[in-house]
């Protein structure tokens, strides 16, 4: 798709950022497998509701402008997956403990990209006088943040505690 307006770009983004969320799943999924902290494991899997959820209001966006969803691969995103799964999965631990606190940082390298995203193309929605799709988008914002938010406190509540004592 050619850029000639910044609706243009604002259509390139919602399907990059489908893209995102789609590549980003399966590294959740696989992260919530070897979690040895339940919490986390359930916050992983919450996680992964909520990308679904936002996947389904991206495809809506997308064909009520008329595009594909799929139509743009993530290069981004497709770069801290393969992060994620070399630091959190990969990576030799000798401390389950320890990949817990792997998992969480590899976690948030992910949605803080769907915050950026997320964020962009709602100030492109206002922009644009797409005041419905504003709204979409500031709740898909709003669950990422409150996702992002949660890991932190598991994080802090105990995952980094167990991992320093290990």
């Amino acid at each position: 798709m050619t850029m000639n307006s910044l609706k243009d770009l604002y259509l390139d983004q919602l399907q990059d950022l489908y893209s995102a969320c789609k590549q980003s799943m399966p590294v959740v999924t696989e992260m919530g497998r070897v979690a040895k902290s339940r919490e986390l494991a359930e916050a992983l899997i919450a996680g992964n509701e909520g990308i679904a959820r936002g996947m389904e209001h991206l495809a809506t966006l997308c064909s009520q402008h008329g595009v594909d969803p799929t139509g743009e691969h993530c290069k981004g995103m497709e770069g801290l997956v393969t992060e994620a799964r070399k630091h959190a999965l990969q990576a030799d631990f000798g401390d389950d403990d320890v990949r817990d606190a792997a998992i969480v940082t590899q976690y948030q390298r992910l949605t803080h990209y769907a915050i950026a995203g997320y964020g962009c193309v709602r100030s492109f929605a206002n922009r644009l006088d797409l005041d419905a799709d504003g709204g979409v988008l500031q709740e898909c914002l709003e669950s990422t943040r409150d996702g992002d938010k949660h890991m932190t406190r598991i994080a802090e509540g105990g995952v980094n505690q167990k991992a320093a004592n290990g």
